[in-house]
């Protein structure tokens, strides 16, 4: 069953064209890599699913809703977390928690629970209540991290999950994101990073100039890494490459 669908979408800015033609599935209970080099059309496609940006042409479905058409209904059954995004200033991490509980409808305990839970995951516990204007980038990614996970949706959106994290944070980020496709979520990430896709994600769209080039399953390559299917197609056209089950 698919959680995420992509038809032939485009959409442009001005004269630059970010998405082209773009079609993907996923699967519910996938950890999906959108792969591909700075300006391929990542962050802009995950902007479209997260109903931040209406597509030029096209259409989407996400948990069964249409963005475009009820993109708050989206927003309230997916987590989000953009690139190089920052809990509000004025806020403590604590703060922030309670305030996606309260918009979340979420029992005042069960935020309690959950807020001390991930402070567990992610060893943030003696900065929940420090301003995020005073963390350090990695203590406010981790915020991030927990904010898009907070309300326990069925699908999330990650952009560059790991960005600002040391490594022992990285690793209790890439076991949480595996446990929780395994709980039966969708996670979709996007990275122009070849090998926290190739390690972290079950299936990988590349993607270049606005769109798929090739889908591939990485435990499935054999002799191939998945570093040389980014290399040979980002620099072909062609038709997308399929490796792997379909």
């Amino acid at each position: 069953m698919s959680a995420i669908r992509v038809e032939n979408v485009r959409k442009s800015f001005g004269e630059t064209t970010a998405i082209d033609g773009l079609s993907l599935s996923v699967e519910a209970g996938e950890l999906f890599g959108l792969l591909g080099p700075n300006g391929a059309g990542k962050t802009t496609t995950m902007e479209i699913l997260s109903g931040q940006l209406v597509p030029d042409s096209g259409r989407t479905e996400v948990l069964g809703v249409d963005p475009v058409e009820e993109p708050t209904a989206v927003r309230e059954r997916v987590g989000i977390l953009p690139e190089k995004e920052s809990p509000p200033s004025f806020l403590t991490p604590r703060e922030y928690f309670e305030f996606i509980g309260a918009i979340r409808d979420l029992p005042d305990g069960e935020v309690d629970a959950r807020v001390e839970t991930w402070a567990r995951r992610l060893d943030f516990a003696d900065t929940l209540d420090t301003l995020s204007t005073d963390l350090s980038r990695g203590q406010q990614q981790k915020t991030m991290i927990a904010g898009a996970f907070f309300h326990e949706p069925a699908a999330v959106f990650i952009d560059e999950p790991l960005a600002n994290l040391d490594p022992i944070v990285q690793e209790r980020v890439k076991r949480f994101f595996r446990e929780y496709q395994a709980a039966g979520n969708t996670v979709v990430i996007t990275t122009h990073d070849v090998d926290v896709a190739g390690e972290l994600c079950s299936r990988v769209g590349i993607v270049h100039g606005g769109d798929l080039v090739a889908d591939v399953r990485p435990a499935e390559l054999g002799d191939r890494t998945l570093l040389d299917v980014f290399f040979s197609r980002v620099e072909t056209t062609g038709e997308p490459e399929l490796i792997g089950r379909g």
